[in-house]
């Protein structure tokens, strides 16, 4: 299964390369796959290569999302542990 995150696109570079930001951390992307994106684009990520270009209201509702779901992994992991003791 693979999962692609959504980024916004915060600076362009040579070579077809980006500066994109995920929840606040930054990383270099090849936009070669997607040559239409533009600086304050949000793009899909997946695995170092923006994949689709997306509108702003889908990637922030998708990252909304990701958050929930990491917050449910986190008190789901805190339950086992507390099961385990």
């Amino acid at each position: 299964m693979c999962l692609a995150i959504p980024a916004r696109i915060t600076k362009l570079e040579e070579s077809q390369m980006a500066e994109v930001d995920i929840l606040g951390v930054s990383r270099h992307v090849s936009l070669a796959m997607v040559p239409e994106a533009k600086l304050d684009d949000y793009a899909l990520i997946h695995a170092g290569f923006a994949i689709q270009v997306v509108d702003e209201a889908y990637a922030l509702e998708t990252l909304e999302i990701l958050k929930s779901v990491d917050g449910l992994l986190a008190a789901e992991a805190e339950l086992l542990e507390g099961e385990a003791s």
